[in-house]
C-alpha cells in the first residue's frame, strides 16, 4: 500500500527531486537556477543509481542531500523502489524530475507520485523513443536516418518508457557535418533551457504546464 504525497504548496514553496545516472549537468543547471532565485523552487534531494557518477558530487557541492540507490545498495527491485519512495517523501518532494536516469521508475514511486514525475528525453517523441533509446543511441539513430531535425521532450512518466503525455518540446536542427558529439551538445543545451522554463512555470503554480505550440520552436542553442 502506498501513501499519496500531499498536494504541492504555492509559489516559492515547491520542492523538486532530481534523479539521474550520469554527470549531472542538467541537475547542476537546475541547482544554479534555484540558487539564483530564477526558478522559484528548491531542490530537495538528488538521487543517483551510480555512486561514481558526477551527479551525486554536484549535489554535494551545492549542499543538497544526495542519495545513492542502486542494485548494490538494494539488490531486490521492490526494496529499491520502496527506498526511493521513502527518500522522496522524507525530503517532501512535490515533483520528481528524471534527468538522464537510465532505469525504469518502480510501481511504488509511480503510484506515490502519480502525475508528478516528469522525464526529459533527447528527441521529439514519439520519434526515437522506447526501450533502449537514450543518450548517444538517440543521436546516432537520428544521424543514421538523415533526419533534418531532432530536439527534446518533457513528458509525464508512466509505466512504459517514453509513452507518457507530452508537456513540452523544443526543436533542434540537425546541421550538415553533425556527428554524435556536436548534436549531443546542442540537444543538451536545449534540454536544459526547456526544463528550466517548464519548471519556472510549474513553480509559479501550474501543475499541468504545457508550452504552447507557438513557443515550442524558438531559436535553439547552437
Amino acid at each position: 500500500m502506498t501513501t499519496a504525497v500531499p498536494s504541492p504548496g504555492g509559489p516559492g514553496t515547491r520542492r523538486v527531486a532530481m534523479i539521474g545516472s550520469g554527470a549531472g549537468t542538467t541537475t547542476a543547471a537546475v541547482l544554479a537556477a534555484t540558487a539564483s532565485g530564477d526558478l522559484g523552487a528548491t531542490v530537495a534531494v538528488v538521487i543517483g543509481n551510480n555512486s561514481r557518477s558526477g551527479l551525486l558530487q554536484v549535489a554535494d557541492d551545492h549542499g543538497v542531500p544526495a542519495v545513492h540507490l542502486s542494485g548494490r545498495t538494494h539488490p531486490d527491485d521492490t526494496d529499491r523502489d520502496r527506498a526511493m519512495a521513502a527518500a522522496l517523501t522524507e525530503h517532501r518532494a512535490d515533483l520528481v524530475v528524471l534527468a538522464g536516469y537510465l532505469k525504469k521508475v518502480g510501481p511504488i514511486v509511480r503510484e506515490t507520485y502519480r502525475d508528478r514525475i516528469v522525464n526529459t528525453h533527447p528527441a521529439l517523441l514519439p520519434a526515437y523513443g522506447s526501450t533502449g533509446m537514450y543518450g548517444d543511441r538517440v543521436h546516432a539513430a537520428v544521424l543514421a536516418d538523415g533526419a533534418r531535425r531532432t530536439g527534446v521532450t518533457i513528458h509525464r512518466v508512466t509505466e512504459n518508457y517514453d509513452e507518457g503525455p507530452i508537456l513540452a518540446q523544443l526543436e533542434v536542427s540537425v546541421e550538415p557535418g553533425d556527428d554524435v558529439a556536436t548534436l549531443r551538445t546542442r540537444v543538451q543545451a536545449a534540454e536544459r533551457a526547456l526544463l528550466l522554463r517548464w519548471l519556472a512555470d510549474w513553480a509559479a503554480g501550474d501543475d499541468n504546464v504545457e508550452i504552447s505550440a507557438a513557443s515550442r520552436r524558438p531559436n535553439v542553442p547552437r
